[in-house]
């Protein structure tokens, strides 16, 4: 037995066996396979089927739901479909709680004076979503998210820096490559090493490999690092006026997994147990301006076909949802 038709198995359950496909999805099973490129061994077929159909049936029961008005977001079929829990995790990290002095040097004004809505991919601080693959590396993805966005501030050009640099030479500094790692650390390395590659000249293999920086090549440098504190407050405060900024949240849910449009709530993601990094490029509301239709803009490095082209818009203003202000930062360079 393989080891992935293992992980299958397991996905499916002690005792539990696979069904007959359901001939209704012929045709949906067949067009994902292409869209996504999906071929399987005869032995492993019928496994990833059940996988999947249990997913879409999922989803569908849920936006079923949702055309009823029990939920604010839709979700859709995506590339995950065929994965197991166990495989999906593995794209997670884990973020220990660091014991720095947060915000600090955060000056906080009136909120009646910040616009209402702010998307910073108009105003040309944010490269195009990219896919981080089977890499742990949605934090390296983040971190250069919010440099990039702070060097196009600074110097009016928007340069896609090496998440590959960050992958391969931030060990040293307390990350550990494609298995773990966090934007605080990816930030320090920045700041320790001099300075950052762009992906022209560092590109991204989503794998480790030895450090092959080359600060003749470094086209960012930091000064320092600004945490903010748990507060949304603040941090609508610094997306209005600094640019975007890096958090981490609870995404170990089918609901994230599979997640199409509109914003997103999930009552059980955790303010506390965070697993991956985005970067937050704006926020706004849809409808009338109530909590329950404030959103935070949000980047993701799960490719465009993830979400709304590979954004998102989670819960604001509902009691840090997901955590969305436990462990945010940006540069400053």
């Amino acid at each position: 037995m393989t080891p992935v038709v293992f992980l299958v198995i397991l996905f499916l359950g002690v005792g539990s066996r696979v069904l007959p496909p359901d001939p209704s999805l012929d045709a949906e099973w067949e067009e994902w396979k292409i869209l996504y490129e999906k071929s399987y061994s005869q032995e492993e077929e019928p496994l990833r089927r059940t996988v999947w159909e249990k997913n879409m049936n999922m989803i569908k029961l849920h936006n079923g739901e949702n055309g009823l008005g029990k939920n604010g977001y839709t979700m859709k079929m995506n590339a995950f479909g065929d994965m197991t829990n166990e495989e999906f995790r593995k794209m997670m990290v884990d973020f220990p709680m660091q014991s720095h002095e947060r915000g600090k040097s955060i000056w906080k004004r009136s909120l009646s004076g910040l616009p209402k809505f702010v998307d910073w991919r108009k105003e040309g601080y944010v490269t195009p979503v990219r896919y981080q693959g089977n890499c742990s590396s949605c934090w390296a993805f983040a971190a250069t998210g919010a440099i990039e966005g702070q060097m196009y501030k600074k110097t009016g050009k928007l340069i896609p820096l090496s998440v590959q640099n960050l992958v391969d030479c931030s060990k040293p500094h307390g990350n550990h490559g494609c298995d773990w790692g966090n934007t605080y650390f990816a930030f320090l390395s920045v700041w320790l090493s001099g300075g950052l590659e762009a992906e022209a000249t560092y590109p991204y293999e989503g794998r480790e490999g030895p450090c092959r920086y080359n600060p003749q090549n470094a086209s960012a440098k930091i000064e320092s690092l600004i945490e903010l504190p748990e507060n949304e407050d603040i941090l609508m405060d610094v997306v209005a006026t600094a640019g975007p900024v890096t958090a981490a949240i609870d995404a170990l849910h089918d609901s994230f997994k599979f997640y199409h449009e509109g914003i997103y709530y999930e009552p059980n993601c955790s303010r506390y147990n965070l697993s991956h990094a985005v970067l937050v490029v704006g926020y706004g509301f849809d409808g009338n301006e109530t909590d329950r239709n404030n959103y935070w803009l949000i980047k993701n490095s799960w490719g465009q076909s993830w979400g709304m082209n590979g954004y998102m818009k989670i819960a604001k203003d509902r009691h840090n949802h997901c955590g969305i202000v436990s462990f945010s930062q940006y540069p400053l360079v």
